[in-house]
C-alpha cells in the first residue's frame, strides 16, 4: 500500500523584528521540502504570522513567500493584535516545522502552543527556547555547564534608572571599553550596539532597554567569529566549522543581512584540535541549555592566545542564501533537501520522547 505523504505546516514571519528575515527562510526550507524526494514524503501548507501576530491561512502565506514581502493590501489591516486562533486547514497538520525567528517565534512561546495541540515539531522543546534566547539564562546555563565565556554582566533596566553613573562606574571598572551591549531576547544582533566611551554606552544601554528590560553587557575581544550547527535529538552531532568574516567595526544586523558586506569561510581555517574542541563545545551547549533538533552555537577565537569562548546558541537559526546553518551541513556532506527532511524525523522522534518521559503526548 502506498504511504501517504506526511502533512507539514510551514509557518513564518512573526511579530518581531526579524519578520523579513523569517520570510526569506521559510521560501528556502519550503523549497528544501518540495524537492527530491521529498516531494512524495511531504505535502506542506504554509501559514503566515503577520505583524500583529495574526495567522493567516495557505492562500494568504502562499502571496506572501511569492512577493517575499508581507502582502500591500492585508485584510483586516486594523483588526485585533495577536493570536486569535488557528486558520482554516491549521489542525490537518501532522508536523509543524517553524521559521520564526526572534520574539514569539524561537523564545517557547509558539513550542508551547504546538506542545498544548500534543503535535510534533521540529526544533527544541519549551525550555531549550526559552533558555537559549533569554542572553542571561542562556550565559548562566553556559557557566553551570562551565563552558568559557567572555566577561560580561546580567543587568536589569532598574539599575539605569536607579543610578545611572553608579551603573556606567561599575560596567567600566568590570569589564571596561570597548563593550557590547546586547538585549537578552532579541536576535540577528537587533538593538545591539558597541561602546569605546561614557557617551556611546549610555546611549547603548537606552537603545538596548527599549527593546527588553534584561540586557547583556559583555566585554569586547580581539577574535574571530566561528560558527558551528548541531542537528539531532538523543544523539546531537556537530558540523564542520565556519567562519563569518567582514569588513565592518563588528557583525551587526546590516552587515548580517546585506549582500557584499560579509562573507563565509567554510570550512574555517583552524588547526583540527581546535576544530574538535569547537565542535564538541557546541554539543555541550545544547545540552546546558536543553536545546535538540537543530542549533547554530557561535564562537570567539582568540588565535594568538588560542581561547575559544563560546558567544551564543540560535535554537531557530536562519535559511536564508546567507545563512550558516543550511552551508554548514551543506559543506558536511548533508544538502538541503536531506538536512530537511532530517529535521522533520527529529520532530517526530523528539515527540515521540516527550510522550514517553510524560506518560501523555506533549
Amino acid at each position: 500500500m502506498t504511504q501517504l505523504p506526511t502533512h507539514l505546516g510551514l509557518v513564518f514571519g512573526g511579530a518581531s523584528g526579524e519578520h523579513q528575515v523569517s520570510i526569506r527562510s521559510a521560501a528556502t526550507v519550503l523549497a528544501g521540502l518540495s524537492g527530491g524526494a521529498n516531494a512524495e514524503r511531504y505535502r506542506v501548507s504554509c501559514f503566515y504570522i503577520d505583524q500583529r501576530g495574526r495567522w493567516w491561512p495557505p492562500a494568504v502565506a502562499r502571496q506572501v513567500l511569492e512577493r517575499g514581502s508581507p502582502p500591500a493590501d492585508q485584510p483586516d489591516a486594523d483588526g485585533p493584535q495577536g493570536f486569535r486562533g488557528l486558520p482554516e486547514g491549521a489542525l490537518e497538520v501532522q508536523v509543524w516545522f517553524p521559521v520564526l525567528h526572534g520574539p514569539n517565534g524561537e523564545d517557547g512561546t509558539i513550542q508551547g502552543l504546538f506542545t498544548l495541540m500534543q503535535v510534533a515539531f521540529v526544533g527544541s522543546g519549551v525550555l531549550g527556547s526559552a533558555v537559549g534566547m533569554d542572553k542571561q539564562a542562556m550565559k548562566a546555563a553556559f557557566a553551570a555547564a562551565e563552558l568559557p565565556q567572555v566577561p560580561y554582566l546580567g543587568l536589569d533596566a532598574a539599575e539605569l534608572r536607579a543610578d545611572p553613573d553608579a551603573l556606567l562606574e561599575r560596567i567600566e571598572s568590570q569589564l571596561g571599553y570597548p563593550c557590547f551591549i546586547k538585549p537578552a531576547n532579541m536576535g540577528s544582533s537587533v538593538g545591539i550596539s558597541k561602546a569605546s566611551d561614557r557617551a556611546g554606552l549610555l546611549a547603548g544601554l537606552e537603545l538596548a532597554i527599549a527593546l527588553d528590560p534584561r540586557l547583556v553587557v559583555e566585554q569586547g575581544v580581539k577574535a574571530r567569529e566561528l560558527e558551528c550547527a548541531v542537528l539531532g535529538v538523543r544523539q546531537l552531532r556537530a558540523s564542520v566549522l565556519g567562519e563569518i568574516r567582514f569588513d565592518a567595526d563588528w557583525y551587526d544586523y546590516e552587515t548580517t543581512y546585506s549582500e557584499g558586506l560579509s562573507h563565509t569561510v567554510i570550512p574555517a581555517v583552524v588547526p583540527e584540535q581546535l576544530a574538535e574542541r569547537a565542535r564538541s563545545m557546541a554539543i555541550a551547549a545544547c545540552r546546558a541549555v536543553g536545546a535538540d533538533g537543530l542549533s547554530r552555537v557561535d564562537f570567539f577565537y582568540d588565535e594568538s592566545g588560542g581561547d575559544l569562548w563560546v558567544n551564543e546558541i540560535n535554537t531557530l537559526p536562519g535559511f536564508t542564501s546567507q545563512s550558516m546553518y543550511p552551508m554548514l551541513w551543506q559543506a558536511s556532506g548533508l544538502p538541503l533537501e536531506d538536512l530537511v527532511h532530517e529535521l522533520v524525523l527529529g520532530a517526530r522522534e523528539s515527540f515521540e520522547q516527550r510522550n514517553h518521559l510524560g506518560g501523555a503526548a506533549a
